[in-house]
């Protein structure tokens, strides 16, 4: 029975979670609209019906309810021209109980790159509580988000991540990080995070060359590929520490990139999916909402 109870205990020791972090950004929440006779509200634009998106926007929209903040569904199907989808984006500009605008991404595929930009673009930069317009995304590039104030928003989940390590008084000073997946949702924004605040970082992507023998030199690992337990132990060296952002819908239900069973004797730290990443970057999300009141 004590043997059980200390493998249970080392194997609880190891895992990074984001729970009173979380619950820490609430409480700031609540009281922050406790205290403020304005009260904001969020517009979600979705193009679509991907189910893993509709899930996604559910749980942003129930916690919004859970704190009495109005939510505002705005559905538009494949064949939507980009001149509508951002017409109705103007105008939610110009309504001051709108504080937050967000574009469910992924588009559909109908939609290439320049449409993208051109939505995200059309959001107004203190409206932007996702963080992807390249207003935002200038400031992160410049690093001027010391300067940051309601007006500006990172990345959500990048934020996430950075700010779990920093909660977690994990030093990143000098430490080799290594990002699996380079996309400007996550990975890009990251990287340029981390790399402002003393780290040294790897970004690799599905090009990589050779990227075992990367990822085994990380003192610290971020994957964000979403590929379904694609990062087994033979990805990593002794003590890493391991952030799985990974949200991989399967038939035994949502996994990370990281084949956690697997790794989870070698590893220093790791995050367990889901339960981590996903419920940190709705929470900064709403965050970046009240913070605009």
């Amino acid at each position: 029975m004590l043997k059980n109870i200390i493998i249970i205990y080392i194997i609880m020791s190891k895992v990074l979670t984001s729970k009173d972090l979380t619950t820490d950004i609430y409480k700031k929440i609540q009281s922050k609209l406790i205290k403020s006779d304005d009260k904001p509200g969020l517009a979600i634009i979705q193009v679509g019906d991907r189910m893993d998106s509709t899930t996604y926007i559910n749980l942003k929209r129930k916690k919004c309810d859970e704190l009495g903040i109005d939510t505002f569904l705005y559905i538009y199907n494949e064949t939507t021209p980009v001149k509508e989808i951002i017409k109705n984006i103007n105008d939610l500009n110009n309504y001051d109980n709108i504080k937050g605008i967000l574009v469910q991404l992924p588009l559909p595929n109908k939609y290439n790159i320049e449409d993208e930009y051109k939505i995200l673009n059309s959001v107004l930069p203190k409206k932007d509580v996702d963080g992807f317009h390249h207003h935002n995304m200038g400031k992160l590039m410049l690093n001027e988000i010391a300067s940051l104030n309601r007006s500006y928003h990172l990345p959500c989940t990048a934020e996430g991540c950075f700010r779990l390590l920093k909660y977690h008084k994990i030093d990143i000073l000098g430490k080799h990080i290594v990002i699996v997946g380079s996309s400007k949702v996550i990975g890009l924004p990251l990287s340029l995070l981390l790399l402002h605040n003393g780290a040294t970082t790897t970004l690799c992507n599905i090009h990589t060359e050779n990227i075992k023998s990367i990822t085994k030199s990380a003192d610290i690992l971020i994957s964000c590929c979403g590929k379904p337990h694609l990062i087994d132990s033979s990805w990593i060296k002794k003590d890493s520490i391991i952030i799985d952002v990974g949200i991989n819908h399967t038939e035994k239900g949502i996994v990370g990139d990281v084949k956690y069973d697997d790794v989870l004797s070698s590893v220093k730290y790791i995050t367990p999916v889901p339960g981590c990443i996903g419920p940190l970057t709705i929470a900064i999300l709403i965050e970046h909402l009240v913070n605009s009141i």
